[in-house]
């Protein structure tokens, strides 16, 4: 039994770094598409198209993907 909770541990602590692994990558990634888009943004509003094509992105402020990584860490 002993010998079971030792390798049970063990697992568990492999998959809480490579969760904490996954977890920074996932942050770096949605900082770099934050980035991405309001280059996007800039690019579209500094064209020369009609004044109005910019509103066809969504705000950045509607996205959701910063607060799903967050939500899973477990105590």
């Amino acid at each position: 039994m002993e010998k079971l909770n030792s390798k049970l541990y063990m697992e568990n602590c492999y998959i809480i770094k490579e969760n904490e692994r996954l977890r920074r990558k996932a942050q770096l990634l949605n900082k770099e598409n934050q980035a991405l888009l309001s280059e996007l943004k800039q690019k579209l509003s500094s064209s020369s198209n009609p004044a109005g094509s910019s509103n066809l992105m969504p705000s950045s402020s509607s996205s959701s993907t910063s607060h799903s990584f967050h939500s899973s860490k477990s105590s």
